[in-house]
């Protein structure tokens, strides 16, 4: 391993959007970062390259489906070959309207799947090796977890178990693991909405910022929590421009 990057992080679902932003920002404070990716190859293959072209060797990746016990197992061979794990950031998410009167078991496993049961998983596998390097666990969850989003039963769901996955892993792991979690508001439009004006202006409208925040907002407070905050375990922080102040 290059002995410049002797610290290792492991983003989910990092090859693009918010993830990609954590994995910069952790490469640049001299963190030897693997990228896990499930569909993304093409964007999961240019930034690794782009952070290897810094500096060789500095950037891994892993394609794995994080719902499968096989596609948690692929991402816990590397890091066991790696030998270290400092940081673990579950980032990957699915997220799409599951309207109550249509919504069908695959979409229950593949949003439980991808926002709860895979970090769960993956975290308890890593764990001896995050409880080596007195590590941190940073989970993504999101405003929604504490107020649910109209049609979106199961994605609401599945990010209110993260919110309480954090808090029952910090107590699990401590003292020598801290956990705790991010819950962006709107930060990015998802894909299915980028389009939407009028849904836009409708969101901006509850928040007090008058806003969308950005990737970045949620990349620090990740690397706040995951290295900064020694005395910290079992929290969820709003990054959301003030919009839970009215929950």
């Amino acid at each position: 391993m290059n002995n410049k990057r002797e610290k290792v992080v492991l983003i989910t679902g990092a090859a693009r959007r918010i993830g990609a932003n954590i994995a910069q920002l952790f490469h640049n404070a001299n963190y030897r970062v693997v990228i896990h990716y499930n569909q993304s190859a093409s964007a999961a293959d240019k930034l690794c390259q782009s952070l290897n072209q810094i500096d060789a060797d500095s950037c891994l990746m892993v394609q794995a489906n994080l719902s499968s016990t096989s596609g948690i197992k692929k991402i816990t061979d590397l890091i066991g070959n790696i030998g270290r794990l400092d940081v673990l950031v579950n980032n990957a998410s699915s997220f799409y309207p599951t309207p109550l009167e249509n919504c069908d078991q695959d979409q229950w496993d593949d949003l439980i799947g991808s926002n709860l049961k895979g970090p769960f998983f993956l975290t308890q596998a890593l764990s001896s090796l995050l409880k080596r390097q007195q590590g941190a666990v940073v989970n993504i969850s999101d405003m929604h977890a504490r107020q649910a989003l109209a049609n979106h039963p199961i994605y609401t769901i599945a990010k209110g178990g993260n919110i309480a996955m954090t808090k029952t892993m910090a107590l699990e792991l401590a003292p020598q693991v801290r956990v705790n979690s991010v819950a962006p508001g709107a930060i990015l439009w998802p894909e299915h909405e980028e389009d939407d004006i009028e849904k836009q202006q409708s969101v901006l409208k509850n928040v007090p910022m008058g806003r969308l925040g950005s990737e970045s907002d949620i990349a620090d407070t990740v690397f706040f929590l995951a290295v900064e905050a020694s005395y910290m375990t079992g929290q969820t922080i709003a990054v959301d421009g003030g919009s839970s102040t009215s929950l």
